[in-house]
């Protein structure tokens, strides 16, 4: 019965046959490639896990080290000219292409050549030197840009940026002659130099700009742009004016000390009010706020850094004025007391920031002292502190100053040059700074006889920098250090985030790496657009990752229900022709049977 009721389906058209099997066949494809689709469908930019990020930031750091691979026709690059007052220099940088999150920075590295050593070049004097002939400062500048021209594959250079960066030299003279030797550079290096190079890329920056920037380098060395990685220190940072906030890795701040001048760049996470309208008004010269991201909508690299450079706070004008003063004292002191101090070798002028017995003659306009050390640490450290306020009234206060609040329960700072040169060349306490232990330390210099210093000094004691400059002044500006940093800055004795250092990661960081970050910044949005464009050749399969999972769902669910009404409908078929065909049957019984009777003879 099962064989005729089948037979009789297929002839009514209700048994599965090969068109209804081909049908449930294409069903059953349909919902695989659907898996299929569903499972190749990308997903949006997912963190890689701490330790990953861990892994792959030491393996970079090892990597910058080694010769830059200029086969790779991905790599992009860019030039930066430092135009400096003594000389110019440079630099050719180099970074991969952006890794597609928009959160993220170009990640730039110092170009290295065949044998692994940094690609930088410099010539003296500086560019200021052209300011009587401005048309010689390309022909000023050859050199340099050939070199890097040289180093820079030449397929890539229409599409390398060149940034010529001019700084104090320049900023000496008048704005015509600044105006004339910049207007020879953009008109007379692109007929030489096929960079990509355009009016804006030349410039005299100002001291503020320079000291962003090296903020700017050295933070991101230090990894403190990744706001990925949770596991340093945080700050809670407020976002303007909207009452917005958000918690981010803690940035460093920056101590510089040259010869002539003392800088400090650091970050301030919360504007906070102003007391009065004069330090309203200097707050708006000394903070500087910016936005490192490619899109100005992200706030997660909106950043405000007070920077002040303090000309005649360096160390070596620093002795000078200090010199002026002790010598300026010491003839006024002797003309109201009638005395004869420091104008004979008999009778010098003992000196408590040189070390003990060191013998020597300051001279200024024409007036002679004669000085012998006397290595009172304490005392020099005192006879300091009305340098802080500086030497005249065009020179500004470092006690007076404005200076935006650091909150020392929370921040970090590095020293650089002579911060580090103070504490290592000769006290070797290079790194964590101790206020206890480099006092100590200091005293126990000055303290020590001149004849004792120099023979350690032809020992090797100290280290190799260490000259005979540095061991006749380091009390000095051992003191000059202290006082700049406590009372000047007004760092606490105990603040334990200080670190002095020459090298970040074995290599030294200059403030042209954070103008290049800078003035990239916005090159990831050409890679982001040019992947929304491949994105658009497949719409549906670039979905947002939560998007096409639900869509995904939909689908099987429709599918589902496609079977599900299929097989009803084939149930409802076969018992509708199951009960015909029972009927058929019972018909055949009662007809065709007796038919059959009657037509036995």
């Amino acid at each position: 019965r099962i064989g005729v009721s089948c037979l009789s389906w297929r002839s009514a058209g209700a048994c599965p046959g090969p068109r209804q099997r081909s049908a449930a066949l294409g069903l059953a494809l349909l919902l695989g490639l659907l898996l299929l689709l569903a499972a190749a469908v990308p997903r949006r930019w997912a963190a890689p896990p701490r330790a990953a990020r861990r892994d792959e930031r030491y393996l970079a750091r090892a990597e910058e080290l080694t010769a830059t691979d200029t086969e790779d026709s991905a790599l992009n690059y860019g030039v930066v000219v430092d135009c400096g007052s003594s000389g110019s220099r440079v630099f050719v940088y180099f970074w991969p292409p952006h890794n597609g999150n928009p959160h993220d920075l170009l990640d730039i590295k110092q170009m290295r050549d065949r044998s692994s050593r940094p690609v930088v070049k410099k010539i003296k004097p500086g560019i200021s030197v052209t300011a009587a002939a401005p048309e010689q400062a390309t022909p000023y500048l050859r050199p340099l840009l050939r070199f890097a021209a040289a180093h820079v594959p030449a397929r890539k250079h229409k599409e390398t940026p060149l940034y010529i960066l001019c700084t104090a030299g320049m900023r000496l003279l008048p704005e015509r002659q600044q105006a004339a030797i910049l207007e020879d550079l953009v008109r007379n290096v692109p007929l030489e130099f096929d960079f990509l190079f355009s009016k804006s890329h030349a410039e005299v920056i100002s001291g503020k700009q320079e000291g962003v920037y090296a903020w700017i380098g050295i933070n991101f060395v230090l990894g403190r742009f990744d706001h990925e990685d949770e596991e340093d220190a945080v700050v809670t940072v407020a976002l303007g004016d909207q009452g917005k906030s958000l918690v981010r890795k803690r940035t460093v701040g920056i101590l510089d000390m040259g010869g002539a001048s003392l800088q400090i760049a650091y970050e301030v996470p919360d504007s906070g009010a102003i007391s009065s309208p004069q330090k309203e008004e200097a707050a708006k010269s000394l903070l500087a706020e910016f936005n490192l991201g490619c899109d100005v909508q992200h706030t997660g690299h909106m950043y405000r850094v007070y920077v002040n450079t303090f000309l005649g706070f360096g160390g070596n004008f620093a002795r000078q004025r200090y010199e002026e003063l002790v010598l300026n004292e010491t003839y006024v002191h002797n003309r109201l007391h009638s005395q004869q101090t420091g104008l004979s070798p008999k009778m010098p002028f003992l000196d408590p920031c040189l070390p003990m017995g060191l013998e020597d003659t300051l001279t200024r306009g024409g007036q002679t002292l004669y000085v012998r050390g006397r290595g009172d640490w304490q005392a020099c450290v005192k006879l300091l502190q009305p340098l802080l306020e500086g030497s005249n009234s065009s020179q500004a206060s470092l006690v007076g100053a404005y200076k935006a609040p650091i909150d020392f329960s929370n921040s970090e700072f590095y020293g650089f040059s002579e911060f580090f040169y103070c504490t290592e060349d000769v006290l070797r306490l290079g790194g964590q700074y101790n206020a206890p232990t480099f006092t100590s330390a200091a005293q126990e210099y000055c303290s020590q006889r001149w004849e004792v210093l120099t023979q350690r000094f032809r020992g090797g004691l100290y280290s190799a920098h260490a000259d005979q400059h540095r061991l006749k002044y380091q009390c000095f500006k051992s003191a000059w250090m202290y006082q700049v940093l406590h009372t000047g800055f007004q760092f606490p004795l105990d603040y334990p985030s200080l670190r002095t250092a020459q090298l970040v990661y074995d290599r030294e960081v200059q403030w042209t790496l954070g103008a290049i970050l800078y003035k990239t910044r916005f090159l990831p949005l050409r890679d982001l657009r040019q992947e929304s464009i491949r994105q658009a050749h497949a719409s549906w399969l670039r979905l947002s990752f939560v998007y096409n999972h639900y869509l995904f769902f939909a689908c099987i669910l429709v599918v589902v229900l496609a079977i599900v009404l299929y097989l009803l409908r084939l149930r409802r078929i076969h018992r509708r022709q199951l009960r015909l065909a029972q009927h058929t049957l019972l018909w055949l019984d009662k007809v065709v049977v007796p038919l059959g009777q009657g037509n036995v003879p």
